[in-house]
């Protein structure tokens, strides 16, 4: 049996987590995507692996380690900690000279339901008429409306339907807030991505290494992306190490409510400023064990 967790994911700078080269589309470095709304994920190996080289000594009690060398067999032992892929929550997309406007789906909202609703049992299941639809009006009335993607919208405020799908905890929780149909999510995720053209430039000149690539681009989830990853945590017997003992090891910050909450990278682009989160973990583990 498991305890259910989940992890809510910040992002407090571009957050890359894909291919490394990708010379089939242009070099792009892509980043991984949910296959049916085309919006970026991170892979629960990324996130397993991010927390194992912060736990140390823990890691293999943890997370699993494969048997001793010489054995006829191999035997992997099972971690006690298991996660799956962080998908978003809410999105924020940039239009100029308008304000940010976070953007959701409701097959996005159905998998956070899902991840929470034994925690926040106020939670009402999402359906396509749980949220309100974003009115459009004619170009000959701008007045008191906001210029986005879609058109010209009117309504767009942060409605009680909407506020209840924010998660608590966030260094900057978001406004302008809209709910989008599934089948729009993935075209307006890519004009929300933050895109940086790099270059290879040669080892003993400041020109361009046209023999090893050149220029290229890299893709990354925008600053203020907001995720979620569920967690599976072995129940305790008398042998296994408690997870909060490793968590005490990183120097976790634990919030009134039992979550605990820390700053990690993920990505392998941090030594050029992507990949910084603020990651909190949360539910149902946390507020029936004691972590302080």
């Amino acid at each position: 049996m498991y305890n259910k967790a989940y992890g809510i994911m910040e992002t407090l700078a571009p957050l890359h987590v894909g291919a490394s080269s990708g010379e089939e589309t242009g070099n792009l470095n892509l980043i991984f995507r949910d296959q049916f709304t085309q919006t970026g994920i991170i892979p629960g190996s990324s996130i397993r692996g991010r927390f194992r080289a912060d736990i140390g000594e823990y890691a293999n009690e943890i997370y699993g380690h494969e048997g001793e060398k010489g054995s006829s067999e191999i035997l992997t032992s099972e971690a006690k900690v298991k996660f799956e892929y962080a998908s978003l929550v809410w999105l924020p997309v940039f239009c100029p000279g308008q304000p940010v406007v976070y953007i959701t789906c409701p097959r996005l909202l159905k998998r956070y339901y899902q991840i929470v609703k034994s925690t926040n049992s106020n939670l009402p299941a999402p359906t396509v008429n749980n949220f309100p639809k974003p009115n459009q009006v004619k170009l000959t009335n701008p007045r008191n409306v906001l210029f986005f993607n879609l058109g010209f919208i009117d309504n767009l405020r942060n409605t009680p339907e909407l506020l209840q799908w924010i998660p608590e905890g966030l260094e900057n929780p978001p406004t302008n807030l809209l709910v989008v149909e599934d089948a729009e999510m993935g075209i307006i995720h890519d004009m929300a991505l933050f895109r940086q053209s790099r270059v290879k430039l040669k080892d003993d000149e400041k020109i361009v290494d046209s023999d090893k690539g050149g220029f290229f681009n890299t893709e990354a989830l925008p600053e203020g992306s907001i995720l979620i990853f569920p967690i599976a945590i072995k129940e305790k017997d008398n042998d296994s190490i408690k997870l909060q003992e490793t968590l005490e090891v990183t120097e976790w910050e634990t919030l009134d409510n039992n979550s605990l909450k820390k700053e990690l990278y993920f990505g392998g682009l941090e030594s050029i400023g992507f990949g910084r989160t603020q990651v909190t973990l949360n539910g149902q583990y946390f507020q029936d064990n004691n972590v302080s």
